[in-house]
């Protein structure tokens, strides 16, 4: 996977626990081109590696921006970007990929739940550069907590940027049944926040009956799983023929890295879809928040950084 070195141009505080960087090719040559929706893989320091959504209008080539929410509660990533990534440091990324791409529409709902708002403020800077019709809803827990409040107010979509806040008056709260309800033909949504936010949207917006190809999500952590009753199960190569057991306490990623065999990982959570391997027997036991309900009911790929088997042999196209 193509990797290069940036620099850190500029750090902002945009809210309560949340700071922007600004990353930028060092000799300043233009950076790869992205779409709105699309992330980049950061290597950090102690050789953590995390995936941060791009926040910038997809039309500038000369910065990467992200935002990262100050998480005591994550796995050491957003910790060690407030800690240790200053101005003017060397950080090492791998080139943007987008598995939450806007689509054509007629309309844009877009949503965005607490640090959820970075691929959706770079959704509303490319629809607005279009001329697209589009409204943005912004949930935060107080005013506090909301990031690039300026620069949405700067914007010349502004106007079209509703923000509603969990400890404010219940007039401006979201009222998301009324807002979803009556949707209109070729109106597509998009939602990113934590997984109880997205969770919340997606039922509603069944329930009001859109149809499941208008519906795009992204989270932006694992959704947490409940790993009692983790079995043992067995997974064979279809190359070579080797089996390999893999244990209640570790995953097939783990065990394959032991035994010399890589398979290409990033996020390890099941998010990113980068370890995506094909089944060609058995049934996986998918804990991923990649894989579409249709896509898992084919039982013909899983994601062995995070998911197991329901039964007791998973042959791999590897």
């Amino acid at each position: 996977m193509r990797t290069f070195k940036l620099k850190v141009a500029a750090r902002r505080d945009e809210a309560d626990g949340i700071i922007g960087l600004d990353l930028v090719d060092p000799e300043g040559q233009p950076l790869p081109a992205f779409a709105a929706g699309a992330h980049i893989d950061v290597h950090l320091p102690g050789g953590l590696l995390r995936q941060y959504s791009l926040c910038n209008a997809p039309h500038e080539r000369h910065r990467y921006q992200i935002g990262v929410l100050r998480d005591p509660n994550s796995r050491g990533g957003s910790v060690a970007v407030h800690e240790r990534l200053r101005v003017g440091e060397l950080v090492e990324v791998g080139a943007p990929r987008n598995h939450f791409p806007l689509v054509a529409a007629r309309h844009s709902v877009l949503l965005a739940g607490g640090i959820g708002v970075t691929p959706i403020l770079c959704m509303a800077e490319s629809l607005s550069a279009a001329g697209a019709s589009f409204e943005m809803h912004y949930c935060a827990r107080t005013p506090r907590s909301l990031a690039f409040r300026e620069r949405i107010a700067a914007s010349p979509f502004g106007e079209r940027v509703h923000t509603h806040y969990d400890d404010g008056e219940a007039a401006q709260k979201l009222d998301l049944a009324a807002l979803l309800a009556g949707v209109a033909p070729q109106t597509h949504l998009y939602v990113c926040g934590p997984s109880g936010f997205i969770a919340y949207v997606l039922d509603t917006a069944r329930a009001q009956g859109w149809p499941e190809d208008s519906l795009h999500f992204e989270y932006f952590g694992a959704a947490p799983v409940v790993a009692d009753g983790n079995g043992a199960f067995d997974v064979r190569l279809a190359s070579s023929g080797q089996v390999f057991t893999i244990p209640p306490e570790r995953t097939v990623i783990q065990v394959l890295a032991e035994h010399g065999i890589d398979v290409p990982v990033s996020c390890e959570q099941g998010i990113c879809g980068t370890c995506l391997t094909r089944v060609l027997e058995g049934e996986p036991d998918h804990r991923d928040q990649y894989l579409t309900d249709e896509e898992r009911a084919a039982c013909d790929q899983f994601t062995p950084c995070c998911s197991r088997a329901k039964s007791a042999l998973l042959v791999l196209d590897i």
